[in-house]
C-alpha cells in the first residue's frame, strides 16, 4: 500500500477537484488550526482531516499518519507541560517543577495544532498529481517554472527518503539490531543512520539535477516563463 505524499489513483471526488483547490482547502484548513483557541474546533478539524481521507478513498493511509503524528506530538506535549508554569498546580515534582492545568491545555493545543496543520496538507498532496500541481502554480498563479518544479520535487523526494530509511531499518533487523525497544532506544541507534541516509539522499537529488539538465530543463524554465 502507498504511503502518504505518494499518489494515490483513484476516481473519488476530491481526486476530480482542481489541484490548486485542494491546496487551497488544506491551507484554509491550516489556518484555522492556527487561528483557533478552542481545543473542540481543533479537534473537530482533526476529524475533518480523516473524514477527507476516507473520501479521498486514503482512509487506512490517514490514520496511519494521524497515528505517526500522535506519537510524534506525544514528545512535544511531555516536554512542552514542564515548561509552562503558568494556572492551578495539578502536580509538584522534585526540584520545583509543577505541572499546571494552563500547562496541559496549552501542550494539548500545540500538539493538536501540529496534527491538525499537518494532516490536510498531506490528504491533499496524496490525491494530487504533482505534474498536474506543477502546471497550475506556473499556469495560474504565475509562478516560475523552476520554483514549481523545485516545490514539487521536494515533495516528490519525501515518500522516496522514508521507503529509504524503511529499507535500512529492515536491513539492521536482519543484522541482528533490535530496534523494537522505547523510543528513547530506537532512537539512539537510528541517530548514526541518519548520516548515510542524507549522502543517499544528495547523491540521488544531484542525479537527478543532472537529469533535469539533460532533458533541456533550462529551455523549459524559460518556455514557461
Amino acid at each position: 500500500m502507498k504511503g502518504m505524499l505518494q499518489y494515490v489513483h483513484g476516481n473519488t471526488i476530491l481526486h476530480k477537484v482542481p489541484p490548486l483547490l485542494k491546496l487551497l482547502i488544506a491551507i484554509a484548513i491550516c489556518a484555522a488550526c492556527f487561528s483557533t483557541r478552542s481545543l473542540l474546533v481543533l479537534l473537530a478539524l482533526i476529524v475533518l482531516d480523516v473524514i477527507l481521507g476516507f473520501i479521498g478513498n486514503i482512509g487506512r493511509q490517514t490514520l496511519r499518519t494521524l497515528c505517526s503524528l500522535c506519537k510524534f506530538s506525544s514528545i512535544i506535549f511531555v516536554l512542552q507541560i514542564f515548561f509552562v508554569t503558568q494556572g492551578n498546580a495539578l502536580v509538584t515534582l522534585p526540584l520545583g517543577v509543577r505541572i499546571t492545568d494552563e500547562g496541559l491545555r496549552f501542550s494539548a493545543m500545540i500538539c493538536m495544532r501540529l496534527i491538525g496543520a499537518t494532516l490536510p496538507l498531506t490528504v491533499m498532496l496524496t490525491l494530487t498529481r504533482l505534474p498536474d500541481l506543477t502546471r497550475q502554480l506556473v499556469k495560474v498563479l504565475h509562478v516560475p517554472y523552476k520554483y514549481a518544479f523545485a516545490f514539487t520535487t521536494a515533495i516528490r523526494f519525501i515518500p522516496i527518503l522514508a521507503r529509504d530509511m524503511a529499507a535500512v531499518i529492515e536491513a539492521q533487523t536482519a543484522r541482528g539490531v533490535e530496534l523494537d525497544g522505547n523510543f528513547i532506544k530506537k532512537l539512539r541507534l537510528l541517530l548514526p543512520l541518519c548520516v548515510p541516509l542524507l549522502v543517499s539522499s544528495i547523491r540521488k537529488i544531484e542525479a537527478g539535477a543532472i537529469s533535469a539538465e539533460l532533458r533541456g530543463f533550462h529551455l523549459r524554465g524559460k518556455k514557461a516563463a
